[in-house]
């Protein structure tokens, strides 16, 4: 039996700057997901710092799964794996004072 997946586009060309949260995604069908943020172009002091990855049972009440996904200060890719994770899932985080980094955000889902 063939898996099924699916890739959704939560942030698209997203400037982050100070505190920042995607839009959560419902992704109760599936068994695994992995966050992609890829990291446009990026400015001020963004060293060391992770977005975190909330889970939800309805898209409103947030808590805090465990996994982060590290935020580039340069262009490129970075991921964080996820597992056993209920239905609606979120990054959010906080950047320096002074840093900016601009977003694509996909979720890839499988079940």
């Amino acid at each position: 039996m063939m898996r099924h997946s699916h890739t959704a586009v939560v942030e698209r060309n997203r400037v982050w700057k100070g505190t920042f949260e995607t839009e959560p995604y419902e992704a109760a069908w599936a068994g695994e997901a992995i966050f992609f943020v890829r990291t446009l172009e990026a400015s001020g002091p963004a060293a060391d710092v992770h977005a975190r990855v909330q889970i939800s049972p309805d898209g409103m009440y947030w808590c805090d799964e465990g996994a982060r996904v590290p935020l580039r200060g340069e262009p490129g890719v970075a991921f964080g794996r996820l597992r056993h994770f209920g239905h609606y899932l979120r990054l959010v985080g906080e950047l320096p004072e002074g840093a900016e980094i601009r977003v694509v955000v996909y979720l890839s889902l499988k079940e």
